[in-house]
């Protein structure tokens, strides 16, 4: 989602880098790229009009024009400016005083209704809440099934006394709904509607009557982020035919622009409240204007990423893995490496983990093109081993890797290179849990090729090694090697003087006219 905008506004803060003061032409230029961007972006025509002269304005101010680095600080004007079209504060349902708070789902047919009730459901149930769908699409073909089987899938109740199929009366079932809900002391009730293929009278006044039959606290407009700047129009229609109080935005994973979510919120006067990225039950959650203008900008979306670990990891699992790293409990093994990549499966998929980090559009192709299925293969190959062998790596020798490879239907190679990159992975933890930086990276403690790391030792410690424990320096001539030895006294163990000879020797004669130095330089030198 976004994609293309952000590519476009990156493309476009990369041209101020460098910049002390902004001029007006450069002023002018960011908003014309931003402009098209936003057009690009498939954003409604007011809507782009409106954000670029409050973008031009704030960038004219003094907090720009004052800045240090204008880049940074227009980037900051962008930010704020997106937040506010997005709605400014994360819009969270109003539950009623007196259960079950009634929730209605309104939008056009395709849009993706009956899947969502049970995202929400799911949602809610997390949240500790009892929710109960109501299947009152009686409209469309196998509606109602469908509810059902999404039902079962998350988990929840569903209310479905007519079969569907054009065959019922929509409004005594919703009404009805509510009632059950009541005698069964469920605390939330999601009523699915029927929708049409485009806006027309019929659907408006069915939707009405629904409305008006179990007066719902929220009354949510589903649609579909896909059609862009139509979506805009129909929930202008559907604002003015039956009301609505907060928009549910879906299929966001299948739209590179994401103009619907920009444009609705500015033209309706609605917020954004859900929204939907994907096909599992669980690809649903509140939408953030804050973190989706910093998605947007390639800042990165870290709470959302927070969040989600705090449901996938287990605190105390967590607690024991990192002291392993640390040497206090024990050796971290496959076994928790295994476990702890099964807590990072249970937050979705890694491409839109990796894609919550900032700077991750720079590197969109290759999480694009990430293949999920190497995790799986991963835990294979570990889930092949035996207790033994996962709590003791290194006594996995060739014969037991052919027999892992064929048991996890891998070849050896693959066995080979995930042992050997959990021992480097291994050792990089273990040293960054114990302050020592990070294995291999010039200038940081504990890495080799620095002094006690067990790398190789410095120039100076090697010529200190190389010439410990021998004699007195010899002349290469053999007729005063020969003197030399007549005249060598015995060695008392004298410490070397500070020149590097042993005792107060001065070394071997050296004849300065052997060396052939430059006339500059040998005059320094004394005469024989």
């Amino acid at each position: 989602m976004f994609a293309t905008l952000s590519d476009r506004l990156a493309d476009t803060f990369k041209n101020l880098r460098g910049k002390g003061r902004l001029s007006e032409a450069d002023i002018d230029a960011t908003a014309r790229e931003i402009r098209i961007a936003l057009l690009e972006a498939d954003v409604a025509l007011s809507v782009v009009k409106e954000f670029v002269a409050a973008v031009k304005e704030r960038a004219r101010g003094e907090e720009v024009s004052g800045a240090l680095n204008p880049a940074q600080q227009v980037v900051k004007i962008v930010n704020e400016e997106l937040v506010t079209i997005l709605g400014g504060e994360t819009r969270r349902v109003r539950f009623a005083k007196n259960p079950p708070t009634v929730i209605m789902l309104a939008g056009l047919q395709g849009a993706g209704k009956t899947t969502l009730a049970a995202k929400l459901a799911l949602w809610l149930k997390e949240q500790g809440k009892s929710p109960m769908l109501v299947a009152a699409d009686l409209q469309r073909p196998n509606a109602v099934n469908q509810l059902q089987v999404n039902g079962e899938r998350a988990g929840v109740t569903v209310y479905a006394p007519e079969p569907g199929n054009g065959v019922g009366d929509p409004v005594a079932v919703a009404r009805g709904g509510v009632a059950e809900a009541r005698r069964t002391l469920h605390d939330v009730v999601i009523v699915d509607t029927a929708g049409r293929l485009g806006v027309d009278a019929e659907l408006m006044q069915q939707a009405a009557d629904i409305r008006d039959a179990v007066e719902p606290d929220e009354t949510l407009f589903v649609v579909d982020a896909m059609i862009g700047q139509d979506a805009v129009a129909t929930a202008q229609a559907f604002l003015d035919g039956v009301g609505f109080d907060g928009v549910v935005l879906t299929k966001l994973d299948g739209d590179a622009r994401g103009g619907a979510a920009l444009s609705i919120r500015s033209v309706t006067g609605r917020p954004v409240m859900f929204a939907s990225n994907g096909e599992k039950l669980t690809d649903f959650d509140l939408f953030h204007p804050d973190r989706m203008a910093s998605r947007i900008l390639d800042l990165g979306d870290m709470l959302t990423l927070i969040e989600q670990a705090e449901k996938s990891f287990d605190a105390d699992q967590a607690a024991k893995a990192a002291a392993k790293l640390t040497g206090q409990g024990g050796d971290f093994t496959l076994e928790d490496f295994l476990e702890q990549m099964q807590a990072v499966r249970k937050m979705g998929s890694l491409s839109k983990i990796l894609g919550m980090l900032p700077g991750a559009g720079q590197i969109r192709d290759q999480l694009e093109n990430f293949d999920e299925r190497e995790i799986d293969r991963i835990q294979a190959v570990i889930l092949s081993m035996t207790p033994a062998e996962r709590a003791h790596p290194k006594m996995i020798d060739g014969s037991r890797r052919a027999r892992i490879a064929k048991g996890s239907g891998t070849q050896v190679s693959d066995v080979n290179q995930l042992v050997d990159r959990f021992f480097e992975a291994r050792k990089m933890m273990q040293s960054m849990a114990r302050g020592g930086g990070m294995p291999g990276m010039p200038g940081m403690p504990g890495m080799p090729g620095m002094p006690g790391a067990g790398g190789r030792r410095p120039k100076a410690k090697q010529q200190a090694k190389k010439g410990k424990g021998k004699g007195k320096r010899v002349s290469g001539n053999p007729a005063k090697r020969a003197e030399q030895s007549k005249a060598a006294p015995p060695s008392t163990g004298a410490p070397a003087n500070p020149f590097g000879t042993p005792g107060g020797d001065d070394g071997p004669d050296v004849d300065p006219a052997d060396l052939q130095l430059p006339d500059e330089l040998a005059k320094f030198l004394p005469r024989q």
